[in-house]
């Protein structure tokens, strides 16, 4: 897969600041994940889809200089920028371009695995999870984060222009050879591979014009819509009114986007 195509939204440095924005907004409910997971010092974990490495980073301060940290992303250019910062920064990671159906990971050499918005993108989940799992020691956790009913992000007021184009962002994930809301199976795949679900729990963000989660779908209808143009979903002419209703409702008191739907599901090995 080229550079240009691994990622929905890119990887260039636009879509590395959307992601630093995304990661912002998300950061606490990732470290409550971890701690519920007893993710702690001289761990070996894996970032399953890993990206530019925000999570990696701070998932390489946990477990310190006597545990390890393994990035895995097919973007080489977002694994290039997680071995710099590792590097700078002295952490103890490892950072690897890998497809996930080519991904290799040794028996019994994981103590837990974290996943955030990587399942909803890919054909197989399924495969993918039995191959983490085999690398799981007894005891392991895997903690993920992923979309539960992306149909949940809508706007208040209702604008016609953006309404339309969060219909359209979702379609064009919909018609994917992928399941956008995997989070609502993970309980049932986890437990078919022989886990034990100890955590479940729904993750919503409601974002007002003057607080940072704004800034979460706001970026991405900027992003997004101009490559919704390019794939067909929208036309051309639909862009630039699409981000004026964003506007509007930006400068509309008492407005809201209530954001997709999440899931938080911890299993155990």
């Amino acid at each position: 897969m080229s550079e240009s195509n691994a990622y929905i939204l890119g990887t260039d440095q636009i879509e590395l600041h959307r992601l630093g924005i995304q990661h912002q907004v998300w950061a606490s409910e990732a470290h409550y994940g971890w701690n519920l997971a007893h993710f702690n010092a001289g761990q070996t974990l894996l970032d399953l889809g890993c990206g530019p490495g925000f999570c990696t980073k701070e998932l390489g301060y946990i477990v310190g200089a006597s545990g390890k940290v393994i990035g895995i992303d097919k973007s080489e250019g977002f694994i290039h920028h997680l071995k710099e910062i590792s590097k700078k920064d002295h952490l103890s990671v490892e950072a690897i371009c890998s497809d996930f159906n080519d991904l290799q990971l040794a028996p019994n050499s994981l103590d837990g695995m974290y996943c955030r918005w990587a399942l909803a993108w890919i054909p197989n989940p399924e495969n993918i999870l039995k191959k983490v799992y085999d690398a799981l020691k007894p005891g392991g956790k895997m903690v993920f984060h992923e979309y539960y009913d992306w149909s949940t992000h809508q706007i208040e007021p209702q604008l016609p222009h953006l309404t339309k184009a969060i219909k359209a962002a979702y379609k064009s994930f919909t018609d994917m050879d992928a399941d956008l809301n995997i989070g609502r199976y993970l309980p049932g795949l986890v437990t078919e591979l022989g886990m034990t679900v100890t955590h479940l729990r729904p993750m919503q963000k409601m974002a007002t014009p003057k607080d940072l989660v704004w800034q979460w779908p706001k970026s991405f209808y900027e992003s997004f819509f101009p490559r919704l143009v390019e794939t067909g979903y929208l036309q051309k002419e639909d862009v630039p009114v699409a981000l004026k209703d964003l506007q509007q409702l930006e400068n509309t008191l008492g407005a809201t986007i209530c954001c997709p739907l999440m899931v938080e599901v911890i299993a155990e090995k």
